[in-house]
C-alpha cells in the first residue's frame, strides 16, 4: 500500500483529499504546513506529498526544497489557486513531478497520483524489467543493490531533469529501452509521446523514410504522404534503438537533426522544424566503429553527453537474489500461485550461470521454473539444463534426483495398477484388469487395462503437481487439451489433489 502525505492548512480541502485517496486504497497522512510535513518526511517513509502552495511557518515551495534535499526519491505533487500557476510551473523546475489547480477533483487527483507512482517505478525497476514495459505492479523499492545499479540509478534521475540527447550502452537483454522510458516519463515531456524505432529491424532503403516520411510518389509504392516518427513525436521523446546499425548517410541525416532540430522527408523541398528529444541505445563497441569509419565521430559525441552503461548481469551477480524475487512476486500474479523462494542451491546455481542473454534471459528462466515447480519454493531440478550444468562446473554439488530435472517415479503407478507389493518377484503381479469367467479362464481386456492404467498414471502426475493442470501436463508430458479430456473421461477432480 502506497503512503501519502497530504499537506493544506485548509481542513475542508485536507479532509476530501485524505477520503478520496483512502477510497482508493492509498494509507494517508496529513500536516497543516511545510514545517509539520518536513517533519514527517524525516520520521516515516512516504511516497508521495501532495502539498499546498501558500501556507504559514513553511510554504509549499519552501518545504518542497527542504523535502527534496533529505529525500529525492519522493514525489512532490503541488495544489494551486489559478492565479498562482507561474509559482507551480517554477516548482515543477525545482523538482517537483506536477501541479493541480484547485478546484481539484478526486479522479484528476488519483489519476495524477498514479501516473506519477508509474513513472517512479519506471526508474526503480528499470534494470529489473524485459526491454518491454511490463513494469511493475507498482513496486516501490530499488531491484538492485549493487554499488555499479546505484550509480545507473543516479544517472537515470539527472538525465530526467535535462533536455539533452542520451545514448544508453549494453548488451542485448540489459534493459535498454527500460531505461529510455524512465528517462522520458520522469522528465517535463512525460505527457507526451514516447516513441521507439528499432533500426536494426527496418531495410536500409526504408529508415529515411520511417523517420522523416515521404510525399506522394517520392518512390515506388509511395500511394500516399507519410509522415515519419520524429513529426509524430514533435514534442516528446523518440527511442533509436540500435543505432550503430545505420548506415553513414543515415548517420549525417540524423546529426543535422539534433544540431539544427530540423528534417527534410523524402521527396520534399520543405524542412520540418521537430523539438523532439532523442535517446538513442546500441551494443555496438562505437570506440572501434569510429576508427573503423562506420560510425561519425561527430555523431556519437553529440549523442554520448551523459551516457549510460548498464551492465551485464555477471558482472552483478550481487543483485541476482533481488531480481528473482521480483520475479518470484510478478509470476505469482500472473499465474495466481504461492512460490515463496527459491531454495538455497538454487539461488548458487542463478548466480554461477553466466546469463549470455542478461536480464531478458533471467526472467525467461524463472518463468520456466515456476511452470516446472510443483512445491513451494523454486528448486535446482526445476532449473534449465543449461543453469544446472552450469553451477555443475562451478562445482555445486547436484543429486541425481536434481540432475533428472524432477521426473515421475512410476513405481506408485505400478504398484497400484497392477497390485503389485513392493519386493515380489517379477512375474507374480496380481493383474486387476484381468478376470476369470465361469470356466475359469483368464481374461483379459486391453482397453479396459490401457483406461485403468491411464486413469492411475493421471491420478498420480496430479498429486505430484498438487493438481495443478499446466504443471501436470509439462511434467507428465501430455498434451493440456488431452489431459483436460481424460480427467473428464474419468471423472477426476484435480482440486481433490491441491
Amino acid at each position: 500500500m502506497h503512503r501519502v502525505l497530504v499537506v493544506d492548512d485548509d481542513k475542508v480541502l485536507q479532509d476530501s483529499v485524505r477520503q478520496a485517496l483512502e477510497y482508493h486504497h492509498f494509507f494517508v497522512d496529513v500536516a497543516d504546513n511545510g514545517r509539520l510535513a518536513l517533519d514527517k518526511v524525516i520520521q516515516n517513509k512516504y511516497d508521495l506529498v501532495v502539498m499546498d502552495v501558500n501556507m504559514p511557518e513553511m510554504d509549499g515551495i519552501q518545504a518542497l526544497t527542504e523535502i527534496k534535499k533529505y529525500d529525492p526519491s519522493i514525489i512532490v505533487l503541488i495544489l494551486t489557486a489559478y492565479s498562482n500557476v507561474g509559482d507551480a510551473v517554477k516548482v515543477v523546475k525545482e523538482g517537483a513531478y506536477n501541479y493541480l489547480e484547485k478546484p481539484i477533483t478526486s479522479e484528476n487527483l488519483v489519476a495524477l497520483i498514479k501516473r506519477a507512482l508509474k513513472a517512479r517505478s519506471l526508474v526503480e525497476t528499470s534494470i529489473f524489467s524485459a526491454p518491454t514495459l511490463s513494469l511493475g505492479k507498482g513496486e516501490d523499492k530499488f531491484v538492485g543493490e549493487s554499488d555499479v545499479m546505484k550509480k545507473v540509478f543516479n544517472v537515470i534521475g539527472k538525465l530526467a531533469q535535462v533536455q539533452t540527447p542520451v545514448l544508453i550502452r549494453g548488451e542485448s537483454g540489459t534493459g535498454k529501452e527500460l531505461v529510455a522510458k524512465a528517462i522520458h516519463f520522469n522528465g517535463p515531456r512525460k505527457d507526451e509521446k514516447f516513441v521507439t524505432i528499432n533500426l536494426a529491424a527496418i531495410p536500409d532503403n526504408l529508415i529515411e523514410s520511417e523517420l522523416f516520411g515521404h510525399e506522394k510518389g517520392a518512390f515506388t509504392g509511395a500511394t500516399e504522404r507519410k509522415i515519419g516518427k520524429f513529426q509524430y513525436a514533435d514534442g516528446g521523446t523518440i527511442f533509436l534503438d540500435e543505432i550503430g546499425d545505420v548506415s553513414p548517410t543515415m548517420q549525417v541525416k540524423l546529426l543535422r537533426v539534433l544540431q539544427e532540430k530540423t528534417f527534410t522527408p523524402v521527396g520534399s523541398n520543405r524542412d520540418i522544424k521537430c523539438d523532439v528529444r532523442v535517446i538513442a541505445a546500441s551494443h555496438k563497441p562505437f570506440e572501434e566503429m569510429i576508427k573503423e569509419g562506420t560510425f561519425r565521430e561527430d555523431l556519437f559525441y553529440r549523442l554520448n553527453v551523459l551516457p549510460v552503461y548498464l551492465p551485464p548481469l555477471r558482472e552483478r551477480t550481487s543483485d541476482i537474489p533481488h531480481l528473482v524475487g521480483y520475479y518470484i512476486r510478478y509470476f505469482n500474479g500472473i499465474h495466481n500461485l504461492e512460490i515463496k523462494d527459491c531454495t538455497p542451491d538454487a539461488t548458487e546455481a542463478l548466480k554461477a550461470y553466466s546469463w549470455p542473454g542478461n536480464i531478458r534471459e533471467l526472467r525467461n528462466v524463472i518463468e520456466h521454473a515456476f511452470i516446472i515447480e510443483s512445491s513451494d519454493y523454486i528448486n535446482l531440478s526445476s532449473l534449465p539444463d543449461t543453469v544446472r550444468k552450469a553451477s555443475n562446473a562451478k562445482g555445486i554439488n547436484i543429486t541425481p534426483e536434481q540432475e533428472e530435472g524432477g521426473v515421475i517415479d512410476f513405481t506408485g503407478i505400478q504398484n497400484s495398477v497392477l497390485d503389485k507389493e513392493p519386493g515380489q518377484a517379477s512375474g507374480d503381479y496380481n493383474f486387476q484388469f484381468a478376470t476369470q469367467n465361469d470356466e475359469n479362464e483368464l481374461k483379459m481386456d486391453f482397453q479396459e487395462a490401457k483406461d485403468l492404467f491411464e486413469k492411475e498414471f493421471i491420478i498420480q502426475a496430479l498429486k505430484i503437481n498438487k493438481g495443478k493442470i499446466n504443471q501436470t501436463a509439462l511434467k507428465a508430458n501430455i498434451p493440456k487439451k488431452t489431459l483436460l479430456r481424460k480427467i473428464e473421461k474419468y471423472g477426476i477432480n484435480p482440486k481433490e489433489y491441491y
